[in-house]
């Protein structure tokens, strides 16, 4: 067999669909009762290239993509998220530029001019994998139509009194220098030096354990347990901070652990959350020495200029000195961290934005619990991180690229003005406007901030929908994702289709695992990751998707070449196995008087539709590619094929009738069933060979299999042990002649027991040519070489 140029027939087919509009959502199909599968699919983040966890998670929500367009009408559209910090920074890698050297029209002007460039490639790499989204039906996260409908959902939620402004100790992050949400904090468990350091209370050493030495000249309080008799003495009273000499109260509290550290706490504003909940508990005096670059401002004294790292290790250099350190220990501490650039969070004091969730737990998890999870484990995941939510959504962004918030203050009366519907796009930076409340001749201020990309990656389906002048609402029937943003996107989702119309986003939603290396996840960060380009351009798009088809939904999967390999595998055994089909077979359209032999296969092949349909209905397509390859493999390439040999080639007219039907239909089965998984090499076989009988433009677009109508099914109880029976012992055959030695071909008197002789008998003649036996004699099982 000549090598086969996978290269070749994937770029060909790649091509036709695009030409033929194969995966061309049609407008007019939505009407009446017609049920179109809508789904919500990601948009991935511009980001150069596709990574591995793309495609893995984008081949597995297409696996089900293509069981139901061949099951029905499905809208599956295509978007890009390039909004926000993600897109900001990769603009400033790429053109070795700061956002905050630049104006903002300069930057956005900028950031348009690299999308448009880089874009395009960008997306060719979900359609190289074979992805089969309509790519036509598009949407970019900052384009002018989603500027419109995510400003629109600020106004609508502003006027509704969902979102509010306030000046807040806000999750900060120094690298970025832009408040971030929660839902945008990693762990991070680091070893940090535990050091404890003399203060002076009434006229003696009181002793206070910290990691973050940095913040004494931020530092506004100590506090200690109420139950902790040591300290007792000491409440009212004051405590002098080393080296910057000011005073500060001592107060009881019950975040003080007895048992952690010395037992007394030093509270700063701010070093963490926890700082901030006890400075508004006691209504402290603040006093912030961090600017948002990550420097110490003039308030933290010696400290001044330093970025916080050079700042901790110049206060511990200047303790040492004056001897007020007395016990200095490594410890492990779990950090927060932002998701984008690995740095520790800040908390600084800003004015932001937010929407109002806190008092809405209740509700967005009876909204989660009105989806249908796959797997349903990973509700528990969602419902968790409701629970968990400490604040409300921050919705607003201290940087240059993004959608702007619609807003302007008025400084006489700081009325918020928002624009009118009809108004947007707008960017309040180009537009003045005059307080309507107080009538004041100066300006409002517009607003400078952006809005966070999930605040707009959040009204995905109202998105995709309006590019379809509405014709589909939700709830969309499936939103497929990893199960990294359930705290981000599907939470987002839920919480502004819950805001904006009390409706779920989506029926069902399903998610995906990571990709592991050595059962660490892959990162281009660890420096693990492997580029799906070269595994594709090695092996070929179905090839990775056959392997990204072996991971159930939500379990990592382990990335061993190995398992790629096999799929390429499979693409070559089928080709070949289709090629020697048709060398002889003469089409059958109707079903001709079977021969028992091929009844009873076709009888296995239904319970393979059946149960790889049963599968997908489940979106267990791992479980699907199982049965399915299994049949392929066991059933009809080791066994079916070798027994029906002798009759295409020799057969009679009636035995050549039936075997052609059953391998057509078998073939053309199998074919369809691996389509889903292995769409390219599925096209390839389809247009050869069964496009003229079916007259249909794809494999594509054609119907999942149905069970063949058989004749006799239900009248016959020993169908199955027929079938088996005879695999059996042809197993057994090979595997006398295995051991002896022999060739397969090599003629034998096989000799079976009465029982099996009486239950094969009308399967004897294949069953004596498939084994080369010269005849079969009753007796125990042997094979009696000649």
């Amino acid at each position: 067999m000549p090598e086969i140029n996978i290269k070749e027939i994937e770029e060909k087919w790649r091509k036709y669909w695009e030409k033929e509009k194969i995966y061309a959502f049609d407008k007019t199909k939505i009407k009446g009762k017609n049920k179109i599968y809508s789904i919500d699919t990601p948009p991935p983040t511009v980001s150069g290239e596709m990574h591995i966890g793309h495609a893995f998670s984008y081949s597995q929500q297409d696996f089900i993509v293509r069981y139901k367009r061949m099951n029905g009408s499905v809208f599956y559209p295509f978007g890009t998220d390039d909004n926000g910090l993600p897109t900001e920074r990769l603009v400033e890698k790429i053109n070795n530029v700061k956002s905050k050297n630049m104006s903002r029209k300069e930057f956005i002007e900028l950031c348009l001019k690299t999308l448009k460039k880089i874009t395009p490639e960008f997306i060719e790499d979900w359609k190289i994998l074979g992805i089969s989204a309509d790519y036509n039906t598009y949407y970019s996260t900052i384009d002018k139509n989603s500027q419109k409908i995510s400003q629109e959902s600020f106004v609508e939620l502003f006027n509704k009194k969902q979102i509010y402004k306030q000046e807040f100790p806000s999750i900060w992050c120094v690298e970025c220098q832009t408040s971030i949400a929660q839902a945008e904090l990693e762990d991070k468990e680091q070893n940090t030096l535990f050091s404890t350091i003399k203060f002076k209370a009434d006229g003696k050493d009181l002793l206070i354990a910290t990691t973050r030495p940095e913040l004494l000249p931020a530092c506004i309080a100590v506090f200690v347990n109420p139950k902790d008799k040591r300290y007792k003495n000491l409440v009212g009273k004051k405590a002098k901070v080393p080296v910057f000499n000011h005073e500060v109260p001592i107060l009881e509290d019950s975040s003080a652990d007895i048992e952690k550290g010395t037992g007394v706490l030093m509270i700063c504003s701010y070093g963490d959350k926890f700082d901030v909940d006890a400075i508004n508990r006691h209504k402290l005096n603040v006093k912030i020495i961090l600017n948002q670059d990550g420097t110490l401002n003039e308030k933290a004294g010696i400290l001044k200029g330093l970025r916080i790292k050079e700042a901790r290790k110049k206060i511990l250099e200047e303790l040492e000195k004056h001897n007020l350190i007395t016990e200095k220990k490594h410890i492990s501490n779990n950090v927060n961290i932002h998701d984008k650039c690995g740095t520790e969070i800040e908390f600084i004091p800003t004015a932001q934005w937010f929407i109002k969730i806190l008092d809405k737990k209740e509700q967005l998890i009876k909204q989660g619990k009105k989806i249908k999870w796959y797997p349903e484990y990973m509700f528990k995941r969602y419902e968790n991180w409701v629970k968990g939510l400490e604040w409300d959504w921050n919705i607003s962004r201290d940087r240059h690229f993004g959608i702007p918030i619609p807003a302007w203050q008025c400084e006489k009366c700081k009325n918020i003005i928002v624009a009118d519907k009809e108004e947007l796009p707008i960017d309040p930076l180009q537009v003045k406007k005059k307080c309507p409340k107080c009538k004041s001749e100066v300006n409002a201020t517009p607003e400078t901030k952006v809005l966070d990309t999930w605040a707009t990656s959040s009204l995905t389906p109202q998105l995709a929908s309006s590019l379809i002048d509405n014709k589909i609402i939700i709830p969309y029937s499936l939103r497929p994702q990893a199960h990294d943003i359930i705290r981000t996107w599907a939470f987002y989702t839920i919480t502004k289709s819950y805001l904006h119309e009390n409706k779920i986003p989506w029926e069902d939603i399903v998610i995906s695992g990571f990709v592991t290396l050595q059962g660490e996840k892959m990162s281009k960060s660890k420096g693990n990751a492997i580029k799906p380009q070269e595994i594709i351009d090695k092996y070929g798009a179905d090839a990775i998707r056959y392997w990204a088809a072996s991971s159930k939904l939500g379990e990592d999967l382990e990335y061993q070449e190995k398992d790629v390999i096999t799929g390429r595998k499979f693409v070559t055994k089928i080709l070949n196995a289709t090629n020697f089909v048709f060398m002889n077979l003469n089409y059958q359209e109707k079903m001709p008087k079977l021969h028992e032999t091929d009844r009873l296969f076709l009888i296995q092949l239904n319970k393979a539709i059946s149960q790889a349909t049963q599968a997908f209905d489940n979106y267990n397509y791992s479980q699907a590619k199982q049965i399915v390859d299994s049949f392929f493999w066991q059933i009809f390439s080791d066994n079916y094929l070798e027994i029906v040999k002798n009759r295409v080639y020799n057969g009679t007219k009636e035995e050549k009738a039936s075997a052609f039907y059953a391998l057509y239909n078998s073939l053309l089965a199998i074919v369809k069933m691996m389509a889903p998984i292995t769409p390219y090499i599925t096209e390839e076989i389809y247009q050869n060979h069964f496009k003229k009988h079916e007259k249909i433009n794809s494999i594509h677009l054609t119907k999942w299999p149905d069970e063949l109508k058989l004749p006799g099914i239900k009248e016959r109880k020993e169908d199955d042990k027929q079938w088996n029976k005879l695999l059996e012992i042809i197993t057994k055959v090979r595997q006398e002649k295995s051991l002896a030695k022999k060739s397969v071909k090599a003629d034998i008197i096989l000799h079976i027991s009465g029982e099996d002789n009486k239950l094969l008998k009308n399967l004897i003649q294949d069953l004596k040519t498939v084994t080369a036996s010269k005849d079969i004699k009753e007796g125990s099982f042997r094979v009696e070489f000649l």
